[in-house]
């Protein structure tokens, strides 16, 4: 689970052994997450990439919603293991607050 007021949206491809290893990670941490797809989704690369600036998966988008609804995003990161122990951290300070 996340703190409340806090999303994780995970940007993947089918055929990406990170994307499928990353969400592994999370169903077994219980974490709370969308899945986005980007394979054959123009519109969902789209946005991707307007966060990230780049077409690489997976991408954790973390978001914190404010008081009228709006989301915002508060960190991304591209690539699991490259990544695992600020995604850890990030995971962390969500539990914990």
């Amino acid at each position: 689970m996340m703190r409340r007021g806090s999303e994780l949206v995970l940007y993947t491809r089918p055929l990406c052994g990170d994307c499928q290893q990353a969400k592994a990670y999370l169903n077994d941490l219980n974490i709370a997450y969308k899945q986005k797809n980007v394979e054959d989704h123009q519109q969902v690369e789209a946005e991707l990439v307007t966060i990230t600036g780049s077409k690489i998966v997976p991408a954790f988008v973390f978001y914190k919603k404010g008081l009228f609804g709006n989301s915002k995003v508060t960190k991304t990161f591209i690539g699991f293991h490259t990544n695992k122990k600020v995604i850890d951290a990030r995971l962390s300070d969500l539990k914990n607050n």
